[in-house]
């Protein structure tokens, strides 16, 4: 029985070493804004991670089992300070300044699972 659902995600920056920099203290520990982080679990996500690369963002987002995205994303638009948030964080990324959170990053496709099939052990020959 499946626990959860992942979702990973893409969005770019904006290039220059000041805007990334300052996009990262957004996002350093104790600096979000509370009511987006619960707002966040309010619709069901239970985990996120944000990872940064030259100006590529890739998030990891998982959420309750039953978790339909589009619901979800609708729903956490019209939540408290979220519009406000949206329109702070895209000053940094490469996204229309009104688009919410659904609109701005795209979902990627998983091209590979790695099997979990117990490893086969290479029997020695004596």
């Amino acid at each position: 029985m499946k626990t959860f659902k992942r979702f990973c995600k893409y969005v770019r920056l904006k290039d220059g070493p000041k805007l990334i920099d300052e996009y990262k203290k957004l996002h350093s520990k104790g600096a979000g804004w509370p009511e987006i982080t619960e707002g966040m679990k309010q619709v069901g996500i239970i985990d996120m991670e944000i990872y940064l690369l030259g100006t590529n963002l890739f998030m990891i987002m998982d959420t309750k089992a039953d978790f339909d995205h589009e619901k979800a994303m609708e729903q956490l638009a019209k939540l408290p300070r979220q519009a406000e948030w949206e329109k702070l964080v895209s000053k940094y990324q490469e996204t229309n300044h009104n688009a919410a959170a659904g609109e701005k990053w795209r979902i990627l496709e998983r091209i590979f699972k790695m099997d979990k099939k117990p490893m086969k052990t290479a029997t020695l020959n004596r």
